[in-house]
């Protein structure tokens, strides 16, 4: 029953110093970068690397009415990802290939709530 006691106790101090921890980090970024702490950033749905929720943005695509892996918008400004539409060879972050059978992953594309926002492009496709 201590033991138990002393490991609920550490976990419990440890979960509160963490989001401490974190705001102490993130303001050291800013005070680094020169920008005044009541800016706000934004976090994108997409990750540096391209991945949503552990799917690479890349590779072949089927677009369907329901149930898809994503939804997605497009945008013209301030989009997570830019796409390149190809029609071979779609391996770089960014470059889809819109397919009917085969697919990487679902896109459904809404007007309102979407997962991550894209804006077409024709050139230097990825992460914004």
């Amino acid at each position: 029953m201590k033991k138990l006691t002393a490991i609920f106790t550490i976990l419990l101090l440890l979960a509160m110093t963490l989001p401490v921890m974190g705001g102490r980090k993130s303001v050291a970024a800013c005070d680094r970068a020169h920008i005044g702490p009541s800016l706000v950033f934004v976090a994108s749905a997409v990750n540096k690397d391209g991945y949503y929720k552990g799917i690479k943005l890349c590779g072949k695509v089927k677009v369907v009415e329901h149930f898809a892996d994503i939804k997605v918008k497009v945008v013209d400004s301030f989009p997570d990802l830019k796409v390149k539409v190809v029609d071979s060879f779609p391996d770089d972050i960014g470059e889809w290939k819109f397919v009917e059978y085969g697919e990487d992953f679902t896109v459904q594309f809404v007007d309102s709530f979407p997962d991550i926002k894209i804006k077409y492009v024709t050139s230097f496709p990825g992460v914004e």
